[in-house]
């Protein structure tokens, strides 16, 4: 079996120096998952700094680690100038030495689902490599490079922002065959300063697209013209609903756990079944079978590979959760949270046939000035899926306050004071939705409603 990483790449990748030379089977940023044979790479970040856990990695069977501090007794070393900026370096060097026909996916909602629908569907037509979970910053997306096997067919990159100017950068690295804008919407608003902001962010993905790639725009979106204009006399694919899209949802039977399609794609018809309820689900499939269209491949077996698919934690899944008195449903939506996100997972919530729909939300953050309104604005969308809402934080406060008195179901300032108001007052026969963004911690309610019943993974 070929190495991941020889010992000459490493030194041609870094420009470091080795103590003693290794090679590599695999790369590693936490001791809790270092597996032997990996090269661990001592980042430093708030608060942590890896080069203290590299005697630990190494004791655990790691080949070697990468440092930029002198580590007293431990070997083998590479030691580089800055370990984030190397890890950067042996991103570029693994993307420039693959094959594998690359595509990389931005938006304000969608981007982890669609990589993972695309892992899910080019696995079907050859050895695919794509991100873990969603390591799409900084270090992310460098770290999903350095993993690309030698052997990869396609490979699937995520990139996210927080503040402008962060996308060229990764685009760049990554230099995508294939690069897809899932949506535009007020999510890092309070960053950015306006939805025309957060356009031009997304759009600067196509920067980094190879000669002849091929850019994917959600036609849809009130923001499609200044995606348009923004990436220029590059070729553009597009999805929708509307009327000329390239991939385009032509109609959809949706019911509590899945959701039959219907969608024309370049002008053929496939239809699949989704194991992932909602509209915003069925159009992340369509932006997923028309980057498959663009990498060459038929779309009808793209189509019958993506009914294997199946969300991750915290974006959708569903569990049982065995009550004393009978089964409630937990819809786990709890890893983030926006406008978009929320209406959409409210709309799966109300296609739930359940004794009562609870919505238990967390703060959406990143909003800056329109923080307040952004959730007042929720209160429809509350009043017609859930029988009961219960909130955390400051900004939920404001949504708690503007739904009818009779949706009240419980207000917390945080989510560990949420989760065991929640957990106390679930039923046999609920459906309970559970989500907020990332720093609001709703994980948290998920981990305390889990712990009420031995674990079980699906639902039936």
């Amino acid at each position: 079996m070929t190495r991941l990483w020889t010992a000459s790449d490493l030194l041609e990748a870094t420009g470091g120096t080795l103590d003693t030379p290794f090679g590599a089977d695999g790369i590693s940023i936490d001791t809790r998952t270092v597996r032997p044979g990996d090269l661990f790479i001592a980042l430093v970040g708030e608060g942590r700094d890896g080069h203290a856990f590299v005697p630990d990695a190494l004791a655990k069977g790691a080949a070697g680690a990468m440092v930029h501090r002198d580590i007293p007794g431990a070997t083998p070393l590479l030691r580089v100038d800055d370990t984030l900026a190397a890890l950067a370096r042996l991103g570029g060097f693994a993307r420039f030495r693959t094959q594998a026909k690359t595509v990389a996916v931005t938006g304000s909602v969608g981007k982890t689902t669609t990589k993972e629908m695309l892992r899910t569907i080019l696995s079907a037509f050859g050895p695919t490599h794509a991100a873990e979970a969603s390591y799409n910053n900084h270090w992310g997306l460098p770290l999903t490079l350095t993993r690309l096997p030698r052997d990869a067919v396609y490979c699937v990159v995520e990139i996210g922002m927080n503040h402008a100017g962060e996308i060229a950068p990764l685009a760049g690295l990554a230099r995508p065959h294939v690069a897809i804008v899932t949506t535009v919407e007020k999510a890092h608003i309070g960053y950015l300063g306006s939805i025309e902001a957060i356009a031009d962010e997304k759009a600067s993905i196509v920067s980094g697209l190879e000669p002849g790639g091929i850019a994917i725009l959600p036609l849809d979106s009130p923001q499609f013209p200044r995606l348009r204009a923004a990436v220029r006399d590059r070729t553009v694919m597009t999805f929708g609903a509307s009327q000329g899209a390239t991939g385009r949802l032509m109609d959809m039977e949706p019911d509590a756990d899945s959701s039959v399609v219907l969608a024309e794609i370049a002008g053929r018809e496939v239809r699949f079944r989704l194991n992932a309820p909602g509209r915003h689900m069925a159009m992340n499939a369509i932006a997923a079978l028309t980057a498959t269209l663009a990498l060459g491949l038929d779309p009808h077996i793209a189509a019958r590979a993506l009914e294997n698919f199946a969300p991750l934690a915290g974006r959708g899944t569903r569990r049982k959760l065995a009550l004393p008195a009978g089964n409630a449903l937990l819809l786990d939506e709890s890893y983030n949270g926006n406008g978009a996100s929320m209406r959409a997972a409210l709309d799966v919530l109300r296609l739930q046939p359940a004794r009562r729909r609870i919505a238990a939300l967390g703060d959406m953050l990143e909003l800056g000035t329109a923080g307040p309104s952004e959730h007042t604005g929720l209160a429809e969308a509350v009043a017609q899926s859930a029988d009961l809402l219960f909130a955390c934080g400051p900004l939920m406060r404001h949504l708690f306050d503007a739904v009818p008195a009779h949706l009240r179901g419980g207000y917390a300032a945080d989510s560990a004071a949420l989760a065991p108001m929640l957990a106390g007052a679930i039923a046999a026969g609920d459906a309970v939705l559970v989500k907020g963004s990332l720093g609001s911690r709703m994980k948290r309610v998920v981990d305390m409603l889990d712990a009420l019943v031995p674990a079980d993974k699906g639902f039936a």
